[in-house]
């Protein structure tokens, strides 16, 4: 940390230098002009970038016939969540079908990708959505609810034996993900331009929050969709309804759990977060319960209930993280305010 003295100048205005090497690096010239964002903490942020000035970012790849569709695939959603706002695919020949496939993929799997402009050539595309647009706690709580939706129907196919029902939820966690990468990519948005918390009206440290709690929503989807791939293992099989009884019942407790924990999270209310954080240890003992009746079945149906229940047990778990999250934020908000 460098040490700088406030000096006063013309009897009213306060002044301070700024380094050189700072202002050589960022390129600063006689007469520009600074942005200056008071923080929540009291700090004073000062930019080479104003507010109203948007950040051009273009990522390119460059790709041949033996480019990986997969692989290029992943790039792409890797340079969607760094925050790039344009994207090249160039190529010295024509470019192979199978990439632009890829490109559609990307497109219909990312929230404001376009595709603007295309040759035989190169693929240009841009983003279209401004990050203002789409307000993280809006983001955070349709992921949840979507999550939610699905852990509900899960039950309801184990109940009803309805395959179709269970075979639909995959799917469904697409969308969980696209809401996902849009949280990485806005959070990782503000860590390179600041002013746009500002501009939002949040700070980064509850960005950086948002951003733990979707991952979390997210990890909470996948063991949905792996509660419903056993449910189709298990659907025309002969299951014990005890067990299928005491299964719904612990569902419904990681379930409750995840609620009141994005609850608790959204009403800023600490004593809650801590109540969830106990409730899901409760639910552990109860999972070990349904392991041992699952012990007394035979082959595939006992290891599919087995893994039934081990992710109804970590969607507790993982319940029990955002609750933790939102204490550590809630406790460092308290403490700014002394």
């Amino acid at each position: 940390m460098e040490i700088r003295r406030v000096q006063i100048t013309g009897g009213s205005s306060y002044i301070i230098t700024l380094p050189k090497e700072w202002i050589k690096s960022v390129k600063i010239k006689k007469n520009d002009q600074l942005g200056l964002i008071r923080q929540s903490d009291g700090t004073l942020l000062i930019s080479p970038k104003l507010i109203e000035k948007q950040i051009i970012s273009e990522k390119v790849f460059t790709v041949t016939e033996k480019t990986d569709q997969q692989f290029l695939l992943r790039q792409l959603i890797g340079a969607y969540i760094a925050g790039y706002n344009s994207i090249k695919i160039e190529s010295k020949d024509r470019i192979p079908s199978k990439i632009r496939t890829s490109v559609r993929e990307f497109t219909q799997l990312t929230i404001g990708q376009e595709v603007i402009e295309e040759t035989d050539n190169f693929i240009i595309i841009k983003d279209l959505l401004k990050p203002a647009e789409m307000p993280f706690n809006s983001t955070i709580k349709r992921m949840h609810l979507i999550v939610n939706s699905m852990h509900e129907d899960a039950m309801t196919a184990l109940k009803t034996s309805s395959r179709k029902i269970a075979e639909e939820i995959p799917f469904r966690d697409n969308e969980v993900d696209r809401l996902h990468w849009l949280v990485a990519r806005q959070h990782n948005i503000i860590l390179q331009n600041v002013s746009l918390a500002e501009k939002m009206g949040i700070t980064i440290g509850i960005t950086s929050t948002y951003f733990l709690i979707s991952r979390i929503i997210e990890r909470i989807g996948d063991h949905v969709v792996r509660i419903a791939q056993n449910i189709i293992i298990i659907v025309d099989k002969d299951i014990d309804k005890q067990i299928i009884n005491k299964i719904q019942y612990a569902s419904n407790l990681a379930q409750n759990i995840a609620s009141k924990s994005i609850g608790s999270f959204f009403r800023k209310d600490i004593h809650k977060s801590n109540e969830n954080i106990e409730a899901s240890k409760k639910l552990e003992t109860f999972c070990e319960e349904i392991n041992e009746l699952a012990l007394k079945e035979k082959g595939t149906l006992a290891i599919s209930i087995g893994y039934i229940v081990e992710s109804i047990r970590r969607i507790a778990e993982y319940a029990e993280d955002i609750s933790e999250t939102a204490i550590n934020y809630l406790v460092g908000e308290e403490s700014k305010k002394i």
